[in-house]
């Protein structure tokens, strides 16, 4: 049975619609997109605004995979509470750096038994022997710590300190997708495109050598309530952080 849409949700689509109709119906440009995707939310609260990109992969090959890991320059809006594995002065240096939580085996025994209340995690390479059996709970959730993303390493405080400022980690799921958040609907439109750059330009740099064709394959903007915002995969790819 279709999801019944309410009135605001009826008035986001057409203005969606009115804005792809003058733009020919191939997406928006990519500014243009982040400002309509927050005209058309349809949520009372600051809601969060994501990317969803299908890329021209095929996930059943593990060598095209996409998986990496990019700091948004504006943050992305949301708290975030990391927990890091680690001991002795590492674990002072996680708290100093802002970790919610730090510890070392005391830490391990606490997520074996279920509990998983945060929202990343890092881990020194020294503790990843202990952390590693918690990888069938911190994985189903995305919190296992992995060198590619830069969340096992040494430096926990420059980890930490990225995590908190608003590193996203993404990888394509089963049907090639990446879905990403990319700020707040109370972020300014040049915040938002700022942010989006840095995803496209991520994904670009992490694109797989055996990827071939069109690596973008579409592109849409949504709010957690609103209409998908489709943006033009070709001005998309043009996205580049400076330098």
């Amino acid at each position: 049975m279709p999801k019944k849409r309410g009135k605001k949700y009826i008035e986001a689509a057409k203005k969606v619609e009115a804005a792809l109709s003058s733009n020919g119906d191939a997406g928006l440009a990519p500014d243009a997109a982040c400002k309509i995707v927050k005209e058309t939310s349809t949520s009372k609260f600051d809601a969060t605004i994501e990317a969803h990109i299908r890329l021209g992969v095929d996930p059943r090959h593990a060598e095209q995979m996409v998986r990496g890991s990019v700091v948004m320059p504006n943050g992305t809006g949301k708290k975030v509470r990391v927990a890091v594995f680690a001991s002795g002065e590492k674990v002072r240096e996680a708290q100093e750096a802002g970790a919610d939580f730090a510890g070392g085996e005391d830490l391990v025994k606490k997520v074996s038994e279920g509990w998983t209340d945060f929202d990343a995690a890092v881990a020194t390479p020294d503790i990843m022997s202990k952390v590693g059996p918690l990888g069938k709970i911190l994985g189903p959730r995305g919190l296992m710590p992995n060198p590619k993303s830069g969340t096992v390493t040494f430096d926990v405080a420059r980890a930490v300190r990225e995590v908190k400022g608003g590193k996203v980690e993404f990888r394509t799921d089963k049907f090639g997708i990446i879905h990403a958040p990319i700020g707040k609907v109370s972020f300014g439109d040049s915040q938002l495109h700022q942010n989006l750059t840095a995803l496209v330009d991520a994904l670009i740099r992490n694109k797989p050598s055996t990827s071939k064709g069109q690596y973008l394959r579409t592109f849409y903007l949504t709010a957690t309530q609103g209409p998908s915002v489709p943006v033009d995969v070709k001005e998309a790819a043009k996205l580049q952080v400076a330098g």
